[in-house]
């Protein structure tokens, strides 16, 4: 079992590279290659493709990351309030930033948690997404700044 060092060093990395705009490659190193790993953003499925279904195994996460990139930019992505559970190797964070759907140019800010799960190497078996679904929703279908 990892240690907490471990566990948070494992976390930042993720959230750095994210952060960074690392490529799809980059990101997808994080997941465990010996434990098979899930990715879901939580919300309805249809307020966007990427939300309300898990990706599962490591080409099902890689499409993820390719739906977010295809879809989402963001910048100013930090990240607070690490909390990390040596006991059950999961890791959650709070993290901001400023989001834009590409094809309308709409943005919003948005504050969204992450949990994610790690195996024994300290790699993500399981990656979820609590966000603002409802504001990628309304930025995808260009009502956003409807009053």
């Amino acid at each position: 079992m990892p240690a907490r060092s471990q566990l948070l060093h494992a976390a930042q990395a993720l959230c750095d590279d994210f952060s960074a705009k690392k490529d799809v490659d980059t990101l997808v190193a994080h997941f465990s290659k010996t434990h098979q790993c899930t990715a879901i953003e939580y919300g309805e499925q249809c307020l966007a493709p990427f939300i309300g279904r898990p990706f599962v195994g490591l080409d099902a996460i890689r499409f993820y990351f390719e739906q977010l990139a295809g879809f989402l930019t963001y910048e100013n992505m930090r990240f607070s309030e690490w909390i990390v559970d040596s006991e059950t190797s999961r890791v959650s964070v709070k993290g901001r930033a400023k989001f834009t759907w590409i094809e309308t140019g709409q943005t919003w800010d948005e504050t969204f948690t992450y949990s994610l799960d790690f195996d024994d190497e300290s790699r993500i078996t399981d990656y979820q997404v609590w966000a603002d679904s409802g504001a990628a929703y309304l930025a995808r279908i260009n009502k956003l700044d409807d009053k």
